[in-house]
């Protein structure tokens, strides 16, 4: 139980849940138009012979488009689909508002650190006190989770607590 007006942190866990949700829901936005771009073979290139970025359509669909739509949806709402489907969002650590443009593409840009050495800026959220990663950090953001009230409930957990 938290005491009123302290913080709850979105875990480890619960943010690499949201983050293999949206890793599935970018999947099914940008493999239908890479295929468009390049056809079966963009999919079936040998990966020793492969260049590592296919051509101008490959940099928009694979780099730009996610990186707009992500920093959109973190200053518009402060959540990716996964966390929003996880009750979690980004805000600034400081103020507690969401995160402004270019706190966002910062934060963006930050995952980099995050998965050198070993994804050690990822897996730092399971031991912060404030489970930031080194790009919250960086970026100066936290990730909150929102505990559903009960009015917020479904019929069904209100049911399943009272088991």
């Amino acid at each position: 139980m938290r005491a009123e007006g302290q913080a709850n942190y979105a875990g480890f866990w619960r943010r690499t849940a949201a983050t293999l949700i949206d890793t599935a829901l970018f999947s099914l936005l940008t493999l239908p138009l890479l295929y468009i771009a390049y056809g079966s073979g963009y999919f079936s290139l040998d990966s020793a012979t492969a260049p590592l970025i296919a051509g101008p359509a490959d940099i928009l669909i694979n780099y730009v488009l996610p990186l707009i739509i992500v920093v959109l949806l973190w200053v518009k709402l402060g959540a990716t689909p996964g966390k929003m489907l996880l009750n979690c969002r980004v805000v600034d650590a400081t103020t507690g508002q969401l995160p402004g443009a270019g706190q966002s593409i910062l934060r963006y840009f930050a995952y980099l650190v995050s998965t050198l050495p070993l994804m050690l800026g990822f897996l730092w959220i399971a031991w912060d006190k404030r489970k930031q990663g080194f790009h919250d950090k960086i970026a100066g953001t936290v990730v909150l989770h929102a505990i559903p009230s009960e009015a917020d409930k479904s019929l069904e957990q209100l049911i399943g607590e009272t088991k």
